[in-house]
């Protein structure tokens, strides 16, 4: 008979579960999950307000390591139709690619547009703009109330030209309002930016060149 297959056969179960116990102790010393041991998912579920694909890239990446992302793309103020589709599909790309579950909203140009009432003349990065913010990022909050995600957050900050402190405020804001909570960022610093240029161009997304209303499309026409 074969002695060393039958090692440890008629040993007592105490002995058993002691030997077991520290098997599973020096797994977790070094850091390894033995097998057959669950992995809790700590990872609270967070909503991401996605303006575009190119800024989502870095933001995906970053808040991925802390939260469950679910991107949401609720963004009237892309015009005209044609860009509005493109955008959206690049977008649908993205999160197939990052494995990143997606909802889609929208509404009419016409919401848009009475949201910027009266600020059709600002000049881009002026109150037109923050009411532009304000709509999209207090519908953002709303459904990610409604859908029981206790965080949400926007990739608008990581643009060189959009202002963080006044994206932060109204994020905040909508936040409190639902009883949710905001996570304030400035995703362009510590080399956001470049990074988000970076995966960009590594999933071949399609860049867009203008913030997206008719208004800034006109203010590049104009450069």
């Amino acid at each position: 008979m074969n002695a060393g297959r039958n090692h440890g056969k008629n040993k007592p179960s105490a002995v058993i579960q002691k030997e077991e116990k520290e098997k599973k102790s020096e797994a977790h010393r070094a850091g390894q999950t033995p097998i057959g041991l669950a992995v809790p998912d700590t990872k609270q579920p967070l909503l991401l307000h996605a303006c575009c694909a190119p800024c989502a890239t870095h933001v995906i990446e970053l808040l991925s390591r802390a939260y469950r992302v679910t991107a949401l793309f609720y963004n009237p103020n892309i015009q005209p139709d044609e860009e509005y589709g493109q955008r959206l599909e690049t977008m649908r790309g993205l999160c197939r690619l990052t494995g990143t579950p997606l909802l889609v909203e929208s509404s009419p140009v016409a919401v848009w547009d009475a949201w910027v009432q009266g600020f059709e003349d600002e000049p881009e990065q002026g109150q037109r703009c923050r009411q532009c913010f304000k709509g999209r990022l207090e519908f953002s909050a709303a459904m990610a109330a409604r859908l029981g995600f206790p965080w949400f957050a926007t990739t608008l900050t990581v643009s060189p030209r959009k202002s963080a402190s006044v994206i932060n405020a109204i994020g905040a804001a909508a936040a409190e309002a639902l009883n949710i909570c905001y996570i304030a960022s400035d995703f362009k610093k510590q080399d956001g930016f470049k990074r988000s240029c970076e995966l960009s161009r590594h999933y071949n997304l399609y860049r867009q060149n203008y913030c997206g209303c008719r208004y800034s499309r006109a203010h590049r026409d104009a450069l």
